[in-house]
């Protein structure tokens, strides 16, 4: 995600894994894959160079940023007696 600034001052976050391209004409301007379009207060060079900021960020630090908290094992799946007939080996651990 980074931060970008609309062209009337208001503030916005892109997901950055969304922008298809970058056009000056002469506002910035963001196209997403989706079909959306941003004018923005940024020159292309910048949006690129936080788009490849938060990139190096997330490789550098890896895991660490989608973890919240220690992670606990999960629980093994159970099924009733009565629904395992006829179904097969009793299911192992969820992954």
């Amino acid at each position: 995600m980074i931060r970008v600034t609309r062209i009337n001052r208001v503030p916005l976050v892109l997901n950055s894994d969304l922008v298809e391209h970058i056009e000056t004409t002469p506002d910035t301007v963001v196209s997403l894959t989706n079909g959306q379009k941003f004018m923005v207060l940024e020159s292309a060079d910048e949006i690129i160079r936080r788009v490849i900021d938060f990139r190096r960020q997330i490789a550098t630090r890896g895991p660490a940023l989608l973890t919240t908290g220690p992670r606990t094992k999960q629980p093994e799946a159970e099924w009733p007696a009565e629904d395992r007939k006829g179904r097969g080996p009793e299911p192992g651990p969820m992954r």
